[in-house]
């Protein structure tokens, strides 16, 4: 497995090189992503660039589509293995609407639907598992959504280029007290609680996934501000809980206040914290960074552990009795 994630870069800036056709669509303002899993936090990640346009976003992690489809929607399924039932379901129902539809895969049953339905579609290759392809498919969406997108292509390409200053870092080749990504995980001896700000929650929740699916670790992650309001109340009693912060580098203003709050009540209080910055950059930069570091993380864990990263045999008996 961290032989694919030491070629992240790599596969990462071949695949938005590669020759697929964009997509261009006129009059949407509704786009839909669907995904689980790994797929889920690819839609994630473009919920996150779209927020600030006048496109409403929504994305579906479950079987359902929204009623407020309609001729002006675009819906985008993601299933990295091709086979996850609660994709193909939405996919299924949107090929059935008055819509614009668009799938990526490997292959697969959705790859089959989509070509036995002639629905726009793009075959991106997988390697080792759903997970580790994360780079491979985000830049080959990336790519072919592009017209859709508010990205111009300096903050891709410099996405690209901090990857490959991150790998560096964190890779493997060096297991240094300098390895960020290795850092955190020895960190880690309890359940991590992972806070974060509206921005990063892609970050966040694939970080959460991935300590889960790659270390077998419980993990839980807050937004910041929503936490400010309930969650900060569990820790007034002792806690196997260990809080960690990802904090953005243009952070709002009033959210920058509120880490400096919740440090201090966390020092006040003997509280053990670790910190996460963000690169500088655009928000693709900042979180594709940090999902690098924390997938990483979340395999140094496993190892540190004497855990394989690789299986995930409880998914597996789940999808057996579907």
């Amino acid at each position: 497995m961290y032989q694919v994630y030491d070629k992240w870069p790599e596969l990462a800036r071949s695949s938005y090189e590669t020759e697929f056709e964009p997509v261009s669509y006129d009059g949407i303002d509704h786009i839909i992503f669907s995904g689980m899993g790994g797929s889920g936090a690819l839609a994630d990640i473009f919920h996150a660039i779209l927020s600030k346009t006048d496109i409403h976003v929504c994305v579906v992690k479950g079987y359902h589509l929204p009623k407020t489809v309609d001729s002006n929607t675009l819906v985008v399924t993601t299933s990295i293995s091709g086979n996850t039932a609660e994709t193909l379901s939405v996919l299924s129902s949107a090929t059935k609407q008055n819509c614009s539809v668009v799938a990526f895969s490997s292959g697969g049953k959705i790859g089959e639907f989509c070509q036995k339905n002639n629905v726009e579609y793009r075959k991106i290759r997988q390697i080792h598992s759903p997970r580790a392809s994360f780079s491979i498919f985000l830049y080959s969406m990336i790519k072919t959504l592009k017209p859709v997108l508010p990205m111009k292509d300096q903050d891709i390409i410099e996405s690209l280029d901090l990857l490959e200053i991150q790998k560096n870092s964190i890779s493997a080749s060096n297991l240094s007290l300098g390895n960020k990504a290795l850092s955190l995980a020895e960190w880690i001896k309890k359940i991590p609680l992972i806070y974060y700000p509206f921005g990063l929650q892609a970050a966040a929740i694939r970080f959460k996934n991935s300590l889960q699916e790659n270390a077998k670790l419980h993990a839980m992650a807050e937004d910041v501000i929503e936490a400010c309001h309930n969650g900060i109340v569990s820790w007034e009693k002792n806690s196997i809980v260990q809080p960690i912060l990802i904090e953005g580098q243009d952070d709002f203003i009033k959210t920058k206040e509120r880490w400096v709050i919740l440090k201090e009540y966390f020092d006040k209080n003997g509280i053990e914290y670790h910190e996460v910055m963000s690169v500088k950059g655009s928000i693709l930069s900042k979180l594709i960074n940090l999902i690098y570091l924390f997938d990483y993380s979340s395999i140094y864990k496993a190892i540190l552990d004497g855990v394989d990263p690789s299986p995930v045999s409880s998914i597996d008996f789940i999808k057996n009795k579907l």
